[in-house]
């Protein structure tokens, strides 16, 4: 079977009528020992967990639903999200397809002379990386070019540009970069800073396994404020961050989000292509593809494993681009993330059976998408392949110390999503007695959530303990499954 090759026939089956009102199990006199089990509420109220929880709980094999409560409810579902995104592409793009970047030339070439410009050229690729752009820099100098008449231009127009993915996030937060036809190391760019005698020395770099390029079309200046730590301005064509000196410390560092993919990308690579003698100045944004040559291609793993990648890290980028990648070949040319995320939703309700589902991006991270807990199990009921299971994340349950159960009787595989006052789990779990059952958890506070300033976005008093408390519940109510639904002749 393919990726996602195969939909259940939602007009049909036990869940194609969903639950008129929240279910609750019934127990008969034989499962008298099942009423030690702790109720819904007793979970919840005994991990003291804020807010409001919403799930459902189906039978994989005959759709049946099992335990709901706010089943219709949407909340923000996080980076859950991202498992819609993953079958959205999978079945619009294939699990084999593979992303381009290119090297291309114009004017022809004479005697290893680009006698027009070099064009480094986005295929929408998430996962190009600087030693990805190093093999392509060695590559041009084994097809035979050493010098290059024109300059060194860049193509982003692959997917459209979009300056953050979620605009109400903090500036400097490396998990809400730009989104183009180009991107590398996630659009992020390494900030280090060293105190020698009292006086800082900062580096701003895209550095890879291999590599450590330094740029400068990001740069970054230390000032004598209390707040905020950092703040951000396009200045005259670059990405000028300053620091509080106070924050620093000792040394240290950290990625922050890049604004100008097509320019960090090009400044890496003439780096890297100068170390073979091919003299590079400084790279030029190009808004068409004229005519040309290609010289070098490189082409990105297959989607499935750049997919599994994403859900197991929950890279916001890698879901915005396969997301609007999957879109494009859709529908043609879009203007933004907000119309990407229409479009997978109306994919979403035919394909899926999903009802009501209002994304407005394709990784979740914007907190205006909600989806209800009955929608989201939906969707995952209808997902007949066993691959999907195979990519998500195993969901390891935890001690009363917070310490990782090294044998874990209930087999876990779903995609988590975090954000401040909300925590998500959606996925399937296999019950001690084989049977497999389809979920969703949806817990929030959305009171807590509104009084956070976008400055303090990052890391909210309250939010590390709400989180801790969500994932608690989250596994007591999976093992509550398992006891009343997995296990039979107990």
């Amino acid at each position: 079977m393919g990726s996602v090759a195969a939909f259940a026939a939602l007009g049909q089956g036990a869940f194609a009528a969903p639950p008129a009102e929240s279910l609750r199990p019934v127990l008969r006199d034989a499962d008298f020992y099942k009423k030690a089990i702790p109720e819904v509420s007793q979970i919840i109220n005994g991990h003291k967990l804020s807010g409001r929880v919403a799930f459902a709980l189906a039978d994989v094999q005959s759709g049946a639903w099992l335990e709901c409560a706010h089943e219709h409810v949407g909340t923000p579902p996080a980076s859950v999200t991202k498992a819609i995104t993953a079958l959205y592409a999978l079945e619009v793009l294939g699990a084999e397809h593979r992303f381009e970047t290119k090297l291309v030339a114009t004017g022809g070439i004479a005697d290893g002379e680009v006698q027009g410009d070099l064009i480094l050229v986005g295929g929408g690729d998430p996962t190009l990386d600087t030693d990805v752009l190093a093999q392509m820099a060695a590559d041009l100098k084994v097809a035979g070019v050493v010098a290059v008449k024109g300059g060194l231009k860049v193509y982003q127009g692959a997917l459209p540009f979009v300056a953050r993915i979620d605009p109400e996030q903090p500036d400097h937060v490396g998990y809400n970069p730009a989104v183009t036809g180009i991107a590398l190391n996630f659009n992020r760019v390494h900030f280090e800073w060293r105190r020698n005698s009292g006086k800082y020395t900062v580096t701003m770099d895209g550095r890879s396994k291999k590599y450590r390029p330094d740029v400068t079309f990001a740069a970054m200046q230390i000032e004598d404020r209390a707040t905020p730590v950092y703040t951000y301005r396009d200045q005259a064509g670059r990405d000028q961050w300053s620091v509080a000196r106070g924050a620093l410390g000792g040394s240290g560092a950290r990625w922050l989000p890049v604004r100008k993919p097509a320019l960090y990308a090009g400044e890496v690579f003439a780096t890297l292509a100068g170390a073979h003698g091919i003299r590079l100045g400084k790279p030029e944004v190009i808004a068409a593809l004229p005519a040309h040559e290609v010289v070098v291609r490189h082409e990105s793993q297959g989607l499935r494993m750049i997919l599994r990648d994403m859900l197991r890290y929950s890279t916001n980028l890698t879901a915005e681009m396969v997301g609007l990648a999957a879109t494009q070949k859709r529908v043609g040319r879009v203007n933004g993330l907000q119309a990407s995320a229409a479009e997978m939703n109306r994919w979403a309700v035919a394909a899926l059976g999903m009802q009501a589902p209002k994304l407005v991006d394709h990784s979740g991270l914007g907190d205006a998408s909600t989806l209800t807990a009955l929608d989201m199990t939906r969707a995952l009921l209808a997902v007949k392949d066993a691959d999907f299971r195979a990519i998500l994340k195993q969901f390891g349950f935890r001690d009363g110390k917070g310490r990782p159960v090294k044998e874990q009787a209930v087999a876990v595989d779903a995609k988590t999503g975090t954000l401040n006052f909300v925590s998500s789990l959606a996925g399937y779990m296999t019950g001690q007695d084989g049977r497999e059952m389809a979920f969703a958890i949806f817990a929030s506070d959305m009171g807590a959530r509104s009084r956070i300033s976008r400055a303090d976005r990052e890391s909210p008093a309250g939010a590390r303990t709400y989180n801790k408390r969500a994932k608690r519940v989250q596994q007591a109510l999976i093992e509550r499954w398992d006891a009343l639904y997995g296990r039979k002749g107990v």
